[in-house]
């Protein structure tokens, strides 16, 4: 007899189905498991058989043989495990089979019988919603399973308790769905932008970074307060919409990463911070069995790069496609699978290899071909997809020791909340959600200027020899100061402190 279950395998970071097929026949006795299995699927024969034996039911001495379809997709993973006993259990007549096709079963099991936890939940419940079926799933995971609304999904501990249920002589409760708003929690408060002495310019270039999503590089010596201020900027960005969260919770779901989960999601914006002696398939993404990389896992967040020019060449070159596209493909001989990577890059970096180059207070000793070649190590092609770039000078002893106390972060992110509220209007009938995901048509759109804004732009651009490209992130940072203000119109002042923000382009990179 056939025992036919459904279960699910991940291709990036969205599920599709496998049907699993349990077929057993009379021979010397013998397990093969066909469908392009993976090296954790196939060493499932071992945690399936120990599962069923230790749970009390007999385990077949027979020819055993394991059909996951499709058969030309791969399929790697231990949440099949589960799938796959219920499937033996149902061809050996231990456990009736109409109720099985009613469920998508995914889970782990270990050699007593319990049910483990596995990784990309959320993306087997989003498929589980779509082909209107029930949902079987580990009790640790749970939380995850409570976030997809309009699924019945039951939780279950060990292989035992699943099959009272399946037989019907056990009730067991079903999962309440949980709304969004429940879940959302305030920014930590142990580090506020009012942490921060001086600096005021840089403050203002990071409000406007957070108010229209534009990436941003401090440049500044040691001791400036650049990754003091980095690691601040999260906490005037707006909340995440559910959408957002719930996108960003399915890629760290599928990578296992859930240190930053609250109740099942990610509710905080992914805030990034790879070291400089990161790999490129760390940063991008890859892998054997291809799993995202940290373009990714930033998603919807902010990807910080203390000291940009220390990282490894290809790996900078590597973000040019995220910073445009908004996602990252990778291609392997058996498939190219494409991740959501719309961030926004946070960049710090010394301006030459003592880190003292136009510091006021201690003096430089590198020559000018030192000086060059350090800051050759970031391309222009990269430098045209940084909008803001801007100088962190260091803080005066007199501001250090000031007992004035900055603008709080609560403060600061209601204004960059209200921006994003202008901009989510304004792109509603579009597939974007901040000024600088704008592409060329959108920003002859948005971005009018009256005749006193394009003579002063047009001589701006002369002066400081800005590329089409930069001309472009001129004028989306334009816009974004304009709603700031809430102000309909772009002023020349908007044009000029966004020109402002370029003008390390010709100065240390020119």
């Amino acid at each position: 007899m056939i025992g036919k279950t459904l279960s699910a395998a991940l291709r990036g970071i969205d599920a599709f189905l496998v049907e699993v097929e349990a077929d057993v026949q009379l021979g010397m006795p013998a397990y093969r498991t066909v469908g392009l299995p993976e090296t954790a699927v196939k060493e499932s024969k071992e945690r399936v058989r120990g599962a069923i034996l230790n749970s009390g039911y007999s385990y077949p001495v027979e020819v055993i043989t394991i059909n996951l379809a499709p058969a030309e997709m791969p399929k790697e993973g231990t949440q099949l495990d589960l799938s796959i006993a219920v499937a033996m259990l149902a061809s050996t007549k231990q456990i009736p089979s109409k109720k099985i096709q009613d469920y998508i079963i995914v889970g782990e099991l270990s050699l007593d019988g319990k049910i483990r936890p596995v990784r990309g939940l959320l993306s087997f419940a989003i498929l589980a919603k779509t082909l209107r079926k029930g949902l079987i799933l580990p009790e640790e995971n749970s939380e995850e399973g409570e976030i997809v609304d309009g699924i019945v999904a039951y939780p279950f501990s060990t292989l035992s308790d699943l099959v009272d249920f399946l037989r019907d002589e056990k009730e067991f409760q079903s999962l309440e769905h949980k709304n969004y708003e429940d879940i959302l929690v305030e920014p930590p408060s142990d580090i506020d932008f009012s942490d921060v002495k001086g600096q005021p310019y840089a403050k203002r270039a990071l409000e406007v970074a957070a108010a229209g999503g534009h990436n941003i590089l401090l440049i500044g010596p040691p001791g400036s307060g650049k990754s003091m201020l980095a690691k601040r900027f999260p906490t005037i960005l707006p909340p995440m919409l559910f959408e957002e969260a719930l996108e960003t919770t399915k890629i760290h779901s599928v990578k296992g990463d859930k240190r930053h989960f609250q109740r099942g999601m990610v509710v905080l914006r992914p805030f990034r911070a790879p070291h400089h002696t990161i790999s490129y398939a760390g940063m991008i993404g890859g892998g054997t069995n291809i799993s995202p990389g940290e373009v990714s896992l930033a998603h919807n967040g902010v990807l910080f790069l203390d000291e940009l020019t220390e990282f490894k060449r290809d790996v900078l070159e590597s973000l040019r496609q995220p910073l445009e596209d908004r996602t990252v493909s990778i291609s392997r001989a058996k498939e190219t699978l494409t991740f959501p990577s719309s961030f926004t890059l946070l960049a710090a970096s010394n301006p030459c290899p003592c880190g003292f180059y136009g510091d006021y207070q201690r003096k430089c000793k590198c020559t000018p071909l030192q000086i060059k070649r350090y800051l050759s190590k970031i391309s222009g092609p990269l430098m045209d997809r940084i909008d803001i770039q801007i100088e962190v000078p260091s803080v005066s002893p007199n501001e250090l020791r000031g007992k004035a106390k900055g603008e709080r972060s609560k403060e600061i992110r209601k204004r960059v909340t209200k921006a994003r509220e202008l901009q989510k209007m304004r792109f509603k009938n579009v597939n974007i959600h901040t000024n600088a995901e704008m592409n060329e048509s959108l920003i002859e759109k948005v971005c009018t200027l009256d005749s006193d804004c394009e003579k002063f732009l047009e001589d701006a651009l002369r002066s400081y020899g800005l590329s089409a490209r930069g001309h472009h992130r001129v004028l989306k940072v334009s816009r974004t100061i304009a709603d700031l203000e809430g102000s309909e119109k772009i002023k020349v002042e908007h044009i000029a402190e966004a020109v402002n923000y370029r003008t390390l382009d010709k100065k240390l990179f020119g």
